[in-house]
């Protein structure tokens, strides 16, 4: 990604990113997240609430990776992956999805089913 590009998707409302992340990872059929030094999913609490974060690419998680993160790592995802074993754990563990945070602010939050919803609206006009 040139650097021109990641600046300009930086620049994006939560919501821009939002559907920016939706496009791109029905594209590009990956995902990224973080995982602690144990590989657990790195998890956010906000309002006691729990998320779990996703990114588009690698280069968008270092501003994160600070304030009690400094051990965790970034970790690709197949749709696959996401679709086979993620949402079960989004689902029984109750958390919200945090899709696009940047410099250690939230990103836009949205249940599963709408970050399902929205996602597999974008797959089916890829086919």
């Amino acid at each position: 990604m040139n650097p021109k590009e990641k600046e300009n998707i930086l620049k994006l409302k939560p919501f821009k990113r939002y559907q920016y992340f939706i496009k791109k990872i029905a594209d590009f059929e990956e995902i990224w997240t973080i995982v602690d030094e144990n590989g657990d999913y790195a998890i956010s609490e906000i309002d006691g609430l729990n998320l779990i974060s996703f990114w588009t690419a690698e280069e968008f998680i270092r501003s994160n990776l600070e304030a009690g993160w400094e051990n965790c790592k970034p970790l690709k995802l197949t749709l696959a992956d996401l679709e086979e074993s993620l949402y079960d754990i989004i689902r029984s563990e109750d958390y919200l999805i945090d899709v696009f945070p940047i410099n250690a602010k939230s990103g836009f939050v949205v249940k599963l089913e709408e970050f399902k919803r929205d996602l597999d609206e974008e797959l089916e006009k890829i086919e």
